[in-house]
């Protein structure tokens, strides 16, 4: 059995605080550093690596959102005079246009796995769509099959459960003239993440028997150094199998294939800058015949 290890933190100084969190691609800030080095000089102990862990992964940027979350300030020039706003931060701007446009026929929004509009008095369709471009910036082949196989994932995790039908993509490079000769050498030349990345998306959509029937792909020099690989999936599923509730009771299952130690701050890396010296550990493998078999076995 594995054990947890004691990471000492509390007397350390900033400068070794942020050490810790690099050398552990932990990707909290300073400030974070000194919280958590607060509220453990409190209970009079260190945390150990697996709680160190646990609040790097809950914490960062790919799981709790901090930027879409923050209260922005801004100011801009309005018929010659400067005027400050303050907003209570970009993703409550994006729900309060939601809801202010709310038709009947949005069934479920910013609660599931995938929004859920209505598409007959019968049935309804799940919508999926999230980044993966950090991961494939690193692997190109595997980061997009995984992104797409994220979303399919979170597709059968609709409601009580959505049948997938169709991948959706959009993908901006660089140019694919670039001269090689003028990118880091630990930067991938646009070609090799084109290639890799619609290889990536297409092979494990057919792989799943679900197609990608739509897509786009965009070349400007903006993304030289950061693509981005927008991956989607579309469902459809019955009106009823909308609603899921937890009761005591009920059972946790765990379902999929065996978990290794590919894909271990996979949350964490993907929330900071790209760095040279990222380890290609931190992409999961993915396995998308394995995927079909739990698809499958869900929707039997």
């Amino acid at each position: 059995m594995a054990k947890a290890n004691t990471v000492r933190i509390l007397g350390l100084t900033d400068d070794e605080l942020i050490a810790i969190s690099r050398r552990g691609l932990l990707s909290l800030t300073l400030e974070e550093m000194r919280a958590i080095k607060d509220y453990y000089s409190r209970l009079k102990r260190n945390p150990t690596d697996l709680e160190l862990e646990t609040l790097a992964q809950t914490w960062s940027e790919h799981c709790f959102h901090k930027t879409f979350k923050s209260r922005i300030t801004y100011t801009e020039a309005v018929a010659g005079s400067e005027t400050t706003t303050t907003i209570p931060g970009l993703f409550s701007l994006i729900r309060e246009a939601t809801d202010r446009t709310r038709k009947p026929w949005c069934l479920s929004l910013f609660k599931d796995n995938a929004g859920i509009i209505a598409l007959d008095k019968n049935d309804c369709v799940a919508f999926k769509v999230e980044t993966h471009n950090h991961p494939s910036a690193l692997e190109p082949y595997g980061g997009a099959g995984t992104g797409i196989g994220g979303v399919i994932r979170d597709i059968l995790g609709a409601g009580l459960g959505s049948k997938p039908i169709l991948n959706t993509d959009i993908f901006c490079f660089g140019p694919l003239s670039t001269p090689r000769d003028e990118l880091p050498a630990e930067v991938f030349h646009p070609r090799r993440l084109f290639r890799g990345v619609v290889s990536g998306v297409r092979d494990y959509g057919n792989r799943m028997g679900i197609p990608t029937g739509n897509g786009a792909i965009l070349f400007d020099e903006g993304y030289l150094y950061n693509i981005l690989v927008f991956c989607g999936t579309v469902g459809v599923m019955p009106r009823r199998m909308i609603g899921k509730k937890v009761k005591p009771g009920h059972l946790v299952v765990l379902i999929g294939g065996r978990t290794g130690r590919d894909g271990i701050h996979g949350a964490t890396f993907s929330s900071a800058s790209l760095e040279k010296d990222i380890p290609t550990s931190v992409v999961q493998i993915g396995n998308p015949i394995v995927e079909k078999k739990v698809l499958d076995a869900m929707l039997v």
